[in-house]
């Protein structure tokens, strides 16, 4: 006696198996594109020929004598010079997320009346960061990776291995 075929169970099993296949492909496409990784350096040659010019502001960074010590209080964020005895008006300070892009920020500080640079966030930053600091006219840079809060002061000084 023959049946039909919707009534074969290996006729399901037949068809359950690539249809879930394809189910479990289509939802990964829309978990991968859902939201893409940024691309760190889209065009190597050019960022390798920024490197030597990054490397020389570092260098020079050290010959200045540049160095800083920076802490974290609560929302407050307290960057002093102490390696320097020029003062300088502005200062570039950005902070590079490790892993995700969109929480890199930038900030342009000014010194006080005690010659420390000093900001306020709204809420706490915490965790590990790249931190770059230079010049308003940017002809030196000074590169180090940080783990906030910080209570007490640490360096910050030019350190050619810290450099991308």
């Amino acid at each position: 006696m023959k049946t039909s075929w919707y009534k074969e169970p290996w006729a399901w099993l037949i068809f359950i198996l690539p249809t879930i296949a394809v189910i479990a492909s289509i939802t990964t496409y829309f978990i991968a594109n859902h939201e893409p990784d940024s691309l760190v350096i889209g065009d190597y040659y050019k960022r390798g020929k920024t490197i030597n010019l990054e490397i020389s502001k570092i260098k020079l960074a050290q010959k200045l004598g540049m160095q800083f010590a920076l802490k974290t209080g609560g929302n407050d964020l307290i960057i002093k010079p102490t390696g320097i005895v020029k003062e300088f008006p502005l200062l570039n300070v950005n902070f590079y997320h490790p892993t995700l892009a969109k929480n890199d920020f930038h900030l342009v500080l000014t010194a006080d009346g005690n010659g420390y640079f000093r900001h306020h966030f709204k809420t706490p930053i915490s965790g590990k960061w790249r931190i770059t600091l230079s010049s308003f006219k940017n002809n030196w840079r000074i590169e180090n990776v940080i783990h906030l809060p910080q209570s007490d002061f640490i360096n910050i000084e030019p350190d050619l291995a810290e450099a991308n």
